[in-house]
């Protein structure tokens, strides 16, 4: 597995499931988004370090979006990403190839056995499929937490961050896109199936191990976002909730084939549009729409109740 991040607090949840899944991470990339790509990539070591995991490659990709300026969402995460939590540096700093290099070249080593995880903005892939239109066949498959099925966005009316973050990107791995070799799972899923009840919360906190204790904390300014601007019975997990249907696809309750395209425009910037005429072109994405929440959640308690490997 491949890991694309703008390491954020639930981008730093999604990695820990990761980890503590059967298989191999193979290495982690990271995009600007969340937070600027400097600070997002610090975050991706940190939480390999405490992880146990700081033998994993990180690589940094690209600082901006393809055409816009960057915009991140520190007014959720916190400056740091991590809401504002103090966290010890990483022992180790990134690898020289870049990100999108590392895209290009380990599933051109490996085809057919890499599956790519994406959290963040699309500006890697939208980088590299620039270069190799056949790119996403060669990976097993490529999950995207990405988009807003059901029009009900998170930082506009409409729109997903991740998508308005970099909108051109996301139509560029849109037109190469197929069902079988992409899934979007959107904020929509993760409004319904993956919100930290105060109950939740408490239980994590309870686990008491320091996995759990950090996946607690990170979280702080994202509960009060979401109390305040979403208005969700706690805060959800949007990549970690995808992250879990890369590991574990049999949680998906509810999926469709659409044709999906992403709107560019000021006013409309980063929303889904998806055709389900009849004449409609060709589907070319498979969207998750429910996932098994009981399932998601056992998966993220034990994923930190566990022990850091040493």
């Amino acid at each position: 597995m491949i890991i694309d991040t703008d390491t954020g607090s639930d981008d730093a949840v999604a990695l820990l499931l990761a980890l503590a899944a059967p298989g191999e991470v193979r290495a982690v990339t990271t995009v600007a988004g969340n937070v600027p790509l400097a600070t997002g990539t610090r975050n991706a070591l940190v939480t390999l370090r405490l992880a146990g995991r700081a033998d994993v490659p990180v690589h940094a990709g690209c600082e901006r979006p393809l055409v816009r300026p960057v915009s991140t969402a520190q007014h959720v995460h916190g400056h740091d990403g991590m809401g504002g939590h103090d966290l010890p540096d990483p022992v180790r700093g990134p690898e020289p190839d870049h990100a999108v290099d590392v895209l290009l070249s380990a599933p051109r080593r490996r085809p057919g056995e890499l599956t790519l995880v994406t959290l963040g903005p699309l500006t890697n892939l939208a980088a590299a499929l620039l270069r190799d239109r056949a790119l996403l066949s060669r990976f097993r498959h490529v999950y995207c937490m990405a988009g807003a099925a059901d029009l009900r966005g998170n930082i506009s009316p409409t729109a997903e961050f991740n998508v308005w973050a970099d909108p051109e990107a996301a139509r560029v791995v849109l037109q190469q896109a197929t069902p079988e070799t992409v899934t979007w799972i959107g904020w929509d899923v993760s409004r319904r199936d993956a919100v930290m009840t105060p109950a939740d919360q408490r239980r994590l906190e309870e686990l008491g191990t320091p996995l759990a204790l950090f996946a607690h904390r990170i979280n702080r300014t994202v509960a009060d976002w979401a109390r305040d601007v979403t208005g969700l019975a706690g805060y959800d997990l949007p990549d970690p909730i995808a992250m879990a249907v890369a590991l574990r696809p049999d949680l998906v309750l509810e999926r469709e084939t659409v044709h999906a395209d992403v709107a560019l425009g000021d006013e409309t910037r980063g929303q889904l549009i998806i055709d389900r005429r009849r004449t409609a072109p060709p589907p070319n994405l498979t969207l998750v729409r429910r996932v098994d929440e009981r399932g998601f959640k056992h998966m993220l308690f034990d994923a930190c109740a566990r022990e850091a490997r040493p």
